[in-house]
């Protein structure tokens, strides 16, 4: 009886090859479909979690009150820890005692908190434009200046600035009224004390100073108002990178800065003599110990804060009333009122720790300069020294500024969703109690003039103004994320539409499922009710897109939806299939229920263990070391132990679980690499031995195999095993050769490409045994891994080969001992069930354990030595006995291919355990696919926007990883299939020999 399939007609079994020809092309066009979903879903991360926080289109917010500066100097020790900053040296000496004497008597201090990722850019940006890392940036590769922005130079008159490369330019190469200048890219040499870049700086403004009292027009620019004086000084940053932190020549760069800081205060004091000289003196980011920065680290987001000079408070003394736990928490997780220690000898002097993003406002304000349109931090008011009236204002200023950003933002949402349907959902937040609060406020606060201020009140007046600001924000992070919710549901539909569409599809062609249902339901067929189920959905998307395009919604929204409306219409469609299916399981036995969730809840646990390992590849080793006991004691049960096989499997099992516990970085190891070859020798030899005296034994049955095709090369395996030999010794002398005289002879060279090129051929010419076969592939591509190791990934080769053989006995002792005792729904299917396609069995339920087990090999062979973020995985080294003059696309093909030949072990072994159990390979590929995009939609809300890059790159790379698994396993399953199409495995019993 005919009925719909998911993407087509099905047709009766009664026809043999047009069911052939069907099923081929609707896994054909599932396959596409695939490629395309996970390509479009792919991108979603980039309109969830990486769009730009920016909104352009405000007005500046002109301060009300006279500035308090007529310049100011901001000072930025790059790399500068705050401990390393406060602490005193080892006798007792204070590194930097000008500072600390501007804290004692002149100005305050605290400790500015940089949130991740903690680096010189977004650093930087932090402090002169007010906000933290553009999440969009990642889009663009993490440029220099990746999306325009506003900032406290840009707000400036002027602004002279000397430097790094790599920071100055950032703010003012595209800056008319700026003067700027840096030193070469070739100063910053790793190798010497980098502290004479910080010395540079200084010496540029001072020749600049002096240039002016020869040059008048110079003199008029430094002596009008709202003036920036910006000194990047690298130094810190260059030592601690390659000195560390601790190092006498990073703590002694600490006492060049505060020179530095104290030569400025006096040039500058002295040439202008008006008391009206702000100065600044922070860091944009810590250091680690290991001297490197970018993460939530304390020791990379602490760093030292010190204002003083025109419009700055004075000292106060520390008291009980000075500052309360109010339950803030600064950006990089700091508590407020976190203790001063006391070994920095500052307790007795209020301490006023702020973000880092409040320093551009604090700069602005300093200078009476409008905030920077996008800033989004808070003026530290303990620093400023003004009267009540112009505190008030100035709080004001730096609300407005916010302000003006969450209505811009909002106004733009509401225009573009009033008309889409969407604007009641704003209209509705609008109308909440925060947002009233924010219009009431912002319509007193926008009333008021400085005269109009009543003696004691300004508390209040600020109260509300912090208050009004607190609220703007949240309704800035409110609107930056409106999307999320709808983009993440229809992404989360669309993951689970295509798993569904999967799951129908193995259930309808490689189950028995569709003809128990006939059986039990005659009269069950599928109605040709498509055409409404089509309509319907067609109706629902244009009605969508209309609604998208009135919303102005970026092109992808059109697409997730699609993709999602289409993926269940296919399941829809299926409906009276779904019932039919649910009407069966309710009708099995309760016993088969508890298998069935049993199943469900153990795949999942799986799973989720394998995202966990993404991170914590030790998960591995506690794996493989339980399933060597627990698969052990099964086989103990079944099979007697005098075969052998229950240790063979526990000692693969405990082998291979060594390898996720050694360290990512590869050391090189050129006699390990040499002796691993003669292993690889012994593991061939004894498989070999096996094969041609282990045939009477029934244990081994299925897998030895000389019937059908013997090899055209009877001395096939010794050529083989001398290719590993001479690879061995190609190792040694290539690498010898190349340490002692630099260069890689090209005889060398030539033969290491014959030796890989010749032995990965060879394969193709072996017996077709499960056995010979699987062992000629272990054979032919160890030449090739031996070439390209250094160290102990070249013993994982044979211990994985190892792992994999295990679980080819382990399946075949299961499949020995349900033909014998005949006990197993797996024998009766045999005799009742037989696909005609390539006399495979129909799928059961006990058969999820082979893609499981795929899976669980297939990421080993990813992580069993490093990842791909490590350097084990691209050890430029690796590829040195095949080239060594630069050429990056063949170096990258070879380390690429270096990867590739762990996972064809893994397919190859799995193609073999199909043909083993007579199942259908594509079915379990589609049950592959499935169960990682379990795992894809795990990873998909584990995307980062925030942290360090790294942290973000590895979160992008690890969904994107498994998104690609869709094309990644199907071209290694096309690949391997060349090698193990032909293998012949013979029947495990006489009864199945007879159906077959």
């Amino acid at each position: 009886m005919d009925f719909d399939g998911i993407l087509g007609r099905k047709q009766s079994s009664k026809s043999s090859n047009p069911r052939k020809k069907w099923l081929k092309t609707r896994e054909m066009w599932l396959v596409v479909l695939g490629v395309i979903l996970h390509a479009v879903y792919m991108l979603s991360i980039f309109d969830i979690y990486f769009k730009t926080p920016i909104v352009h289109g405000m007005d500046s917010v002109t301060p009300r009150f006279k500035a308090p500066a007529k310049r100011l100097v901001f000072l930025v020790a790059d790399g500068l820890r705050a401990d390393k900053f406060f602490e005193p040296d080892s006798e007792g000496n204070f590194r930097a005692p000008f500072l600390r004497s501007v804290i004692q008597n002149q100005g305050r201090w605290g400790v500015s908190h940089a949130r991740p990722p903690t680096e010189s850019r977004p650093g930087h940006v932090a402090l002169i434009a007010g906000f933290y890392e553009d999440p969009s940036a990642v889009t663009k590769g993490w440029k220099a200046n990746p999306v325009e922005f506003d900032s406290v130079f840009n707000q400036s008159r002027h602004t002279i600035s000397y430097g790094s490369p790599d920071i100055v330019p950032i703010f003012c190469g595209a800056l008319p009224h700026s003067t700027w200048n840096t030193y070469p890219h070739d100063y910053e040499d790793f190798a010497t004390d980098a502290s004479f870049l910080d010395e540079w700086s200084f010496d540029q403004f001072q020749s600049l100073l002096n240039r002016s009292n020869e040059d008048p027009k110079l003199k008029e620019l430094l002596l009008q108002d709202n003036l920036v004086i910006f000194l990047h000084l690298l130094g810190c940053d260059s030592n601690g990178h390659a000195h560390r932190p601790f190092s006498s020549i990073y703590l002694n760069n600490v006492k060049v800065v505060d020179h530095i800081a104290e030569r400025m205060y006096s040039l500058l004091e002295g040439y202008f003599k008006d008391n009206r000289t702000s100065y600044v003196f922070t860091a944009d980011h810590g250091m680690h110990d290991k001297g490197s920065h970018g993460d939530g680290h304390p020791t990379n987001t602490d760093t030292p804060l010190v204002v003083w000079g025109a419009g700055v408070n004075y000292p106060k003394p520390l008291s009980g009333t000075n500052h309360s736990d109010c339950g803030f928490r600064f950006v990089d997780e700091h508590a407020h009122d976190t203790p001063t220690p006391k070994e920095w000898g500052l307790d007795g002097i209020e301490r006023v720790d702020v973000n880092q993003a409040d320093i551009a406002p604090l700069m602005s304000t300093l200078l009476g300069l409008p905030c920077p349109v996008n800033s989004v931090g808070n003026l530290p008011l303990e620093y400023i020294n003004m009267n009540e009236a112009e505190k008030v204002e100035a709080v004001l200023a730096n609300t407005k500024q916010i302000l003006n950003q969450f209505l811009r933002k909002s106004r733009i949402l509401f225009l573009y969703y009033l008309l889409g349907g969407r604007g009641t959902k704003v209209q509705v937040w609008l109308a909440s109690k925060a947002a009233i609060s924010v219009c009431i406020a912002a319509t007193q606060l926008g009333s008021r003039t400085a005269s109009s201020y009543v003696a004691g009140s300004w508390i209040r007046e600020i109260a509300l103004s912090e208050n009004l600001r607190s609220l703007a924000l949240q309704g800035l992070h409110y609107f930056q994320t409106y999307d999320w919710l709808m983009l993440m549901s229809v992404i989360t539909l669309g993951y689970i539409g295509w798993m569904v569409c999967l799951l129908l599809h193995v259930l309808q062609s490689y189950t028995s499922l569709p003809g128990n249902i006939l059986r039990k339901e005659p009269a069950f067929h599928q109605r040709n009710n498509t055409r409404k189920v089509y309509l319907m959905g067609c109706l629902l998307f244009g009605v969508i897109c209309i609604k998208f395009i009135l919303e102005h919604s970026p092109p992808l929204y059109h697409a997730y939806v699609a993709m999602t409306v289409f993926l269940w219409m296919q399941i829809l469609s299926e409906y009276q299939f779904i019932l039919a299916l649910w009407r069966h399981l309710q009708g099995r036995k309760f016993n088969f229920i508890v298998k069935l969730l049993a199943i469900v809840a153990m795949s999942i646990l799986i799973l989720e263990l394998l995202v966990n390992s993404f991170t914590e590849r030790e998960l591995y080793t506690w794996c493989f070391l339980i399933v060597g006991v627990v698969a052990s004691f099964y086989l103990f049960k079944s099979i007697p132990w005098r075969s052998g096989i229950p240790i063979f499997v526990c000692i693969a099992c405990w082998f291979l679980s060594v390898f996720t516990l050694m360290p990512a970085e590869i050391p090189d190891n050129n006699p390990l690499v040499i002796a691993s070859g003669a292993m690889i020798i012994i593991i061939g030899a004894a498989a070999r031995w096996l094969d041609f005296h282990a045939e009477g034994k029934k244990y081994w049955l299925s897998i030895c195999n000389h019937e059908v095709k013997k090899s055209r090369f009877p001395i096939l395996f010794y050529l083989q095993a001398l290719l590993v030999g001479l690879a061995s010794v190609m190792v040694s002398l290539s690498t010898s050769h190349r340490t002692e005289n630099q260069e890689l002879l090209p005889v060398h060279q030539l033969i290491n490409w014959l030796i890989a090129g010749f032995s990965m051929v060879l394969p193709l010419f072996s017996e077709n045994g499960l056995l010979s076969r699987l062992t000629s592939i272990f054979l032919g591509f160890a030449p090739s891994f031996l070439l390209l190791s250094i160290g102990y990934e070249a013993v994982f080769y044979s211990a994985l080969a190892l792992a994999l053989m295990s679980w080819i006995l382990f399946e075949n002792a299961l499949l020995h001992s349900s033909a014998v005792k005949n006990l197993s729904p797996y024998t009766r299917n045999m005799e009742e069930h037989i696909i005609l396609q390539n006399d495979n069995r129909y799928l059961q339920l006990s058969d999820v354990r082979i893609p499981l087990t795929f899976m669980v090999l297939f990421n080993v062979a990813f992580f069993g030595t490093g990842n791909f973020a490590s350097i084990a995985s691209f050890e430029i080294s690796s590829v040195y006995r095949f080239i060594t003059v630069f050429s990056p696309f063949l170096m990258a093909a070879l380390l690429i291919f270096k990867l590739f030949i762990p996972f064809m072990l893994v397919i190859c072994a799995f193609s073999a355990i199909t043909k083993l159990l007579q199942i259908p390979r594509l079915g379990c590929y589609f049950l592959v696919i499935l169960l990682s995009d379990v795992m894809t939609i795990h990873f998909f809300f584990l995307v980062r926007n925030k942290g360090s890059w790294m942290e973000i790159g590895n979160s992008i790379s690890h969904f994107g990883i498994m998104s690609a698994q869709v094309v990644f396993v199907l071209l290694l399953f096309a690949l391997t299939n060349i090698y193990t199409n032909d293998i012949h495995v013979r029947s495990a019993s006489p009864s199945s020999q007879k159906v077959m």
